[in-house]
């Protein structure tokens, strides 16, 4: 059954084009052009709204009231809720937990992954992390990157581990990192004291990702760079950030888009409480507080991901740090779907590719959401 979406403007990676048409048949565009559509089984009329592509997440927890390790059912009903935001695709992450809890997760989400095609596979964001940049990862659960603990993970995840992040200093990372880019998972440096020159080798090793820039490593400093510029300089790597006005400043953020242009990547890294109400919460075994949008471990001053969802990034990235429309929607599309290697099927509204699209109004509210050709 072939659907016309007709009198759209149309914005993404590509630029804007008005009095737009896109051609969906099953779960994928057919094809695209301006004026006066062709013939289709249905027609919907946009009405001159901003149609772009659906939002890829490559690192969030969960969502409305719901974390992602907390079972199959948690994890859907907090899925739901980013999609409802404009998220049609993403990773589900996990924070650090004992590594017969990680493989449980793991084959829940493979299981999941196999009716559903929204979901791209697993982040695990821990346990190889570094305990001094561990943020809102329990201590306890912290491991270094042994190669059976790396097997074990593997072998839960069943070829859906899509991501993991790992400090390049722990003792044996460096064969950690060949061991996962051999088995097709996507490395991010993150939670790491690593410098300039370290973060560069571990980039020539295979890592292609920097998880949430600027937090939980060293920032940039004139004298000793760090990992954040040697991601803006090596072309291969995307560089994750969270747009919420608590991660970064909105300045910052301008800043690296403009170091390292097509490469950013607006992830949400969001807990439970996106989409929800203050509260108290977990992320993990940590208890979390959120009061007034923000999430904090417990009687601390370290944030614990946050409360973020794709739309209102996409809504900072412009108003605030005063990115063009254009390179803000790349940054939730294209560029995460280049991290993961789905360039040619995610990430822009054209022939051929995945039939994900969100209808945004002139304030960048959504409106409508279709995935896999399909409104939700």
């Amino acid at each position: 059954m072939t659907r016309l979406f007709e009198h759209a403007r149309k914005l993404d990676a590509h630029g804007q084009v008005d009095d737009f048409w896109m051609l969906v048949d099953g779960d994928s565009i057919v094809s695209t052009g301006t004026g006066v559509g062709p013939q289709a089984d249905s027609k919907e009329d946009v009405g001159g709204r901003w149609l772009v592509p659906g939002f890829l997440d490559l690192h969030v927890h969960g969502g409305g009231g719901h974390s992602y390790d907390d079972g199959p059912e948690e994890l859907i009903a907090g899925l739901a809720t980013h999609r409802a935001h404009g998220t049609t695709r993403s990773l589900v992450s996990l924070v650090a937990a004992p590594l017969a809890d990680l493989r449980t997760c793991l084959g829940e989400i493979a299981d999941l992954a196999a009716s559903d095609p929204l979901v791209l596979g697993s982040h695990l964001e821990g346990p190889f992390l570094a305990p001094d940049r561990r943020g809102a990862h329990s201590l306890e659960y912290l491991r270094e990157p042994q190669p059976v603990y790396v097997d074990e993970l593997l072998n839960a995840a069943r070829g859906t581990l899509r991501q993991q992040t790992i400090a390049p200093e722990l003792p044996g990372a460096f064969d950690a990192i060949e061991l996962l880019v051999e088995n097709g998972v996507a490395v991010a440096l993150g939670h790491t004291a690593a410098s300039f020159e370290l973060a560069r080798d571990a980039f020539d090793a295979g890592a292609r990702i920097l998880t949430h820039t600027f937090n939980a490593m060293n920032g940039i400093h004139h004298r000793a760079p760090g990992p954040v510029v040697a991601a803006f300089e090596d072309s291969r790597v995307t560089l994750e950030l969270i747009l919420d006005g608590h991660h970064v400043h909105p300045d910052v953020a301008a800043l690296a888009f403009r170091s390292a242009p097509g490469r950013v990547a607006l992830v949400t890294d969001a807990m439970a409480a996106a989409g929800s109400v203050d509260g108290d919460y977990t992320l993990g075994t940590l208890n979390v507080a959120v009061r007034d949008g923000q999430a904090m471990l417990r009687g601390t001053a370290t944030i614990a991901g946050s409360t973020l969802t794709q739309d209102r990034a996409l809504k900072l990235a412009i108003e605030a740090s005063g990115l063009p429309p254009a390179v803000a929607v790349e940054a939730l599309t294209l560029a995460p779907a280049r991290a993961l290697g789905l360039e040619h099927r995610h990430g822009l509204l054209a022939p051929g590719y995945v039939a994900d699209a969100v209808q945004l109004d002139h304030e960048w509210r959504v409106q409508a959401v279709l995935a896999n050709g399909v409104a939700l």
